[in-house]
């Protein structure tokens, strides 16, 4: 299945867990990705990810023609290195968390991945992204 999104990753408990960004054209996932690649997470995709279920996980990659692509709005479509795959730890939605929510789990492909609601340009934004997928991987069965 290949979906609107991006997929950013970062090293967890000695793995890639990843990130899979939704979100309407225009609202901030490239910006969010890139703002989250400078503080330390990996590309995998941005704008169309490959997801398929295997072994009761969630796993995403780029297109072949858009591997290591990500558009810098503004700037141009540039060249990053990239994860060539990863499993999808979380789901990155756009909006205005609770200050303490309950989990949310969403399904994809089959599977139940924990959710995260997330206001993609506020400055905290790649932290809390951060510890949103450390707080993924505690909620895993």
């Amino acid at each position: 299945m290949i979906v609107h999104g991006g997929l950013i990753a970062a090293r967890i408990g000695g793995a890639w867990r990843g990130a899979l960004i939704e979100g309407a054209s225009g609202e901030g996932k490239s910006d969010l990705a890139l703002r989250a690649i400078d503080a330390g997470f990996r590309l995998c995709a941005d704008d169309r990810v490959e997801l398929w279920a295997s072994g009761a996980r969630l796993y995403g990659c780029a297109p072949p023609t858009l591997q290591g692509l990500i558009e810098a709005r503004g700037l141009d479509v540039v060249r990053l290195a990239a994860l060539t795959f990863c499993e999808v730890a979380l789901v990155v939605q756009f909006g205005t968390p609770e200050r303490l929510p309950e989990p949310h789990w969403v399904e994809r492909e089959g599977i139940q991945i924990p959710a995260f609601l997330l206001s993609p340009y506020e400055a905290s934004a790649p932290l809390r992204l951060r510890l949103a997928l450390a707080h993924a991987q505690a909620l895993r069965p």
